[in-house]
C-alpha cells in the first residue's frame, strides 16, 4: 500500500516502471525495512523448503516420485523431515536462477505467476473439499469458486502476459518434475501389476512336492520380498534355475511404519506358506522411522528365535497338511528375544546352559555335532511341545547352525517386444534412468556381502 502511494504522487517519473519498492520507503525507515524484508525471507524460504521435503515424502510414499534418502529428525512430530538431495536441488536451482537473469524484474515475474497459481489451485480444491469432505450442496461450491476463483484469474492472466520476462520458469521446472513423476508412477505401477500377474500360487508349490523339486540342503534361504502376500515370481526363478535350495526358506519382508518406534513384542510378524513339512515361512518385519536397526548378526537371532516362537506357539489346527491350507497367510505378531521373556531364547558357540530355563527341552534338542558351531533352543518347560512341532524345531537348528544366505532379486523392467515408441521411451530409458540413479529400498539390516546371492530377472511390461 505504501509502495502504491508512493506511485500515485511520483507517476509522471520517465523510469517510473523501475521504480523498486526500496525507492518508495522513507529513507529514515528504509533500514529497519531491509531488517524485516530478511527476516520475511527467511520464514518464507525455510516454508517452502520445508513444504517441498513434505511434498516429495508424499509423493515418494505414494510410488509418484523416485525414493530419496529422508532424515527424520524429531521422535515427536512425524512431519519434520530433512531430504539432502531435494535440498542441494534447491539450492543450485536458486543460484542458477539469480545467476542466469541477474535481474529482479524478471525473478518478480517468475515468483508472481508461482504464488497466484498456487492461490488458483487452491481454491479449485477447495471447493472439491466443500462437496467430498464437509457434504455441502454443489452451489456452494460453485459460488465460491467463482467468487473467489474470478479475482485470482484476473491475477493469473495479468502474470501470463509476462511469461517471456521471466514467468516462462515456474512452468518449465513443473513440467520437468510432471515428466519425472508422470515416468516413474507409470514405471513403478506396470512392474507391481507384473509381480501380481506373476505371483507364484499355492498349487504350483503343492505340485512340487515338499522338497519343491530340488534338493534341499542344509541352511536358511532368506529371500528379500516386497511383497506382504502371496509367494513372489523370483521364488519360482529360484526353483527352476538353482540345483538346491535350502532346507527353510524365509519370505522376509521389511515395511516402514508412519511411527517413531515400534515396540519389541510387536516387530515380527510370522506365518506359514504351504503345509507344514514345506518348510517356508514369511515374516515381515516393522521399524518405526526412528528405530535404530540392529546388526546382521543380532537381527538374523532375532529372526530365527521369533520363528522358532511361532513354529511352539502355533495352534495345531493351523499346522498346515497337503488337505489343508486355508490357514495360509494368517499371522501371528511375535516380539523380539529380549522383550519375550516366556519365549524360546537361543544360544550359539560354547556356553554353560545348565542354568537356563527349560533344560530338560534344551537337552532333547541338543545338536550331537560338536565341530562346527553349535545352536541351543531354551524352550519353555510348559506347555509341553509335540513330536511334529520337535522336529521342526530341531530341523531349523540344524538350518541354523549351517548359516543363513541372503538371496536378493533384481529386476529389470522393460518394455515388450510390439510396443509403443513412447512407452520404449518410458520405461527402457525414462524408468531405467530414474531406478539407476535412486536410492534402492531401504532394508533394515546391513547385508554381508560373503553370504549373498544376487539374481537378476527381466521384467517384460
Amino acid at each position: 500500500m505504501g509502495q502504491a502511494a508512493y506511485l500515485s504522487k511520483h507517476h509522471n517519473i520517465e523510469s517510473d516502471y523501475r521504480i523498486g519498492f526500496y525507492v518508495s520507503v522513507p529513507e529514515k525507515l528504509r533500514w529497519p525495512v531491509l531488517a524485516i524484508a530478511i527476516l520475511a525471507a527467511v520464514v518464507g524460504s525455510q516454508a517452502i523448503i520445508t513444504g517441498t521435503f513434505s511434498i516429495i515424502k508424499q509423493c515418494s510414499a505414494l510410488g509418484c516420485f523416485p525414493r530419496v534418502k529422508i532424515i527424520h529428525t524429531s521422535s515427536k512430530i512425524h512431519g519434520q523431515i530433512y531430504i539432502p538431495e531435494i535440498n542441494w536441488t534447491l539450492m543450485l536451482l536458486c543460484l542458477a536462477i539469480t545467476v542466469g537473469f541477474r535481474d529482479t524484474k524478471h525473478m518478480g515475474n517468475a515468483s508472481g505467476l508461482a504464488v497466484i497459481t498456487v492461490m488458483l489451485v487452491t481454491t479449485c480444491l477447495m471447493s472439491l473439499v466443500i462437496v467430498l469432505c464437509w457434504h455441502q450442496s454443489i452451489l456452494f461450491a460453485i459460488c465460491f469458486l467463482i467468487f473467489f476463483g474470478s479475482v485470482e484469474a484476473l491475477y493469473f492472466s495479468a502474470s501470463l502476459i509476462k511469461f517471456l520476462e521471466g514467468a516462462w520458469v515456474p512452468i518449465a521446472l513443473s513440467f520437468i518434475f510432471l515428466v519425472v513423476m508422470y515416468v516413474w508412477h507409470y514405471g513403478t505401477l506396470k512392474k507391481y501389476e507384473f509381480d501380481v500377474q506373476n505371483k507364484v500360487s499355492i498349487n504350483w508349490i503343492l505340485s512340487l512336492g515338499p522338497n519343491l523339486g530340488i534338493v534341499r540342503v542344509r541352511g536358511i534361504g532368506l529371500i528379500h520380498t516386497e511383497l506382504v502376500s502371496g509367494i513372489p515370481a523370483i521364488f519360482s526363478h529360484f526353483v527352476t534355475n538353482l540345483p538346491a535350495f535350502h532346507q527353510v526358506v524365509v519370505f522376509l519382508c521389511i515395511k516402514s511404519v508412519p511411527v517413531p518406534h515400534v515396540r519389541p513384542d510387536e516387530r515380527f510378524l510370522v506365518g506359514r506358506v504351504g503345509p507344514k513339512e514345506y518348510r517356508l515361512y514369511r515374516c515381515i518385519a516393522r521399524y518405526g522411522y526412528r528405530d535404530i536397526h540392529k546388526d546382521d548378526l543380532e537381527f538374523e537371532k532375532d529372526l530365527v528365535c521369533s520363528i522358532a516362537e511361532f513354529i511352539r506357539s502355533e495352534k495345531p489346527q493351523c499346522s498346515l497338511g497337503i488337505e489343508d491350507v486355508e490357514c495360509d497367510g494368517k499371522m501371528t505378531v511375535v516380539g523380539t528375544t529380549s522383550s519375550n521373556l516366556d519365549g524360546i531364547r537361543m544360544c550359539e558357540d560354547d556356553g554353560d546352559f545348565s542354568q537356563m530355563a527349560g533344560t530338560s527341552e534344551l537337552k532333547e534338542l541338543k545338536n550331537p555335532e560338536k565341530l562346527r558351531k553349535r545352536v541351543r533352543f531354551v524352550v519353555p518347560e510348559s506347555p509341553r511341545i509335540d513330536t511334529d512341532t520337535r522336529e521342526e524345531l530341531q530341523e531349523l537348528m540344524d538350518a541354523r547352525e549351517a548359516g543363513m544366505a541372503f538371496i536378493l532379486g533384481h529386476c529389470y523392467v522393460r518394455a515388450k517386444s510390439g510396443s509403443s515408441l513412447m512407452k520404449r521411451l518410458v520405461i527402457n530409458l525414462g524408468y531405467d534412468f530414474l531406478r539407476r540413479n535412486s536410492r534402492g529400498p531401504t532394508y533394515a539390516l546391513g547385508i554381508p556381502c560373503a553370504s549373498t546371492l544376487e539374481v537378476g530377472m527381466i521384467y517384460l511390461v
